[in-house]
């Protein structure tokens, strides 16, 4: 019973990695650019605002999905079958949130919460220079947080492989 319950945490700890490199990468690189190419920076600061909260939301949720599977898939796996990679891939994970946010606020020196409520603070006189910079702050974290989570998915597929791998003998 044991060893069902870890395959499940782990292939939902797995599709979960694998969504939450998805958001990021293509929010990074498809849905940020796309922001600067809109007619008003009243346009794109609303646009900002409701992508930032949404993605926040998403990625929190797969964020705690896998972080608490891949950590049970560890601890309840039986000593000898016990691999660090689900170990290493739920920290991982747990550092794609707060470490890079913590990282990017100490090397900008704003956070990116505080930056959009700033934004949205300004009503229709935004300026255009600042949604423009607010959206490259963004859009390098997610870049960030997609190399940190793309690592880690690579090391849970490996692992994965692996896994199978030690059970067919």
């Amino acid at each position: 019973m044991v060893n069902g319950t870890v395959s499940i945490f782990k292939f939902v700890g797995t599709i979960s990695l694998g969504l939450l490199t998805g958001v990021s990468a293509s929010l990074s690189t498809i849905a940020l650019p796309a922001l600067l190419t809109l007619p008003t920076a009243s346009d794109a600061r609303t646009t900002l605002t409701y992508t930032s909260s949404k993605t926040r939301l998403i990625t929190s949720y797969l964020r705690h999905i896998t972080t608490f599977s891949l950590f049970s898939a560890y601890l309840l796996s039986p000593r000898r079958w016990r691999h660090p990679y689900l170990l290493y891939t739920s920290i991982l994970t747990f550092i794609s949130g707060y470490g890079v946010d913590n990282y990017m606020t100490f090397v900008t020196g704003s956070n990116i919460q505080r930056a959009n409520l700033d934004l949205e603070a300004q009503g229709d006189d935004v300026n255009g220079e600042q949604v423009r910079t607010v959206v490259q702050i963004v859009r390098t974290t997610e870049k960030y947080r997609a190399i940190i989570v793309g690592l880690g998915f690579a090391m849970n597929v490996v692992g994965l492989w692996g896994d199978g791998a030690l059970f067919v003998r």
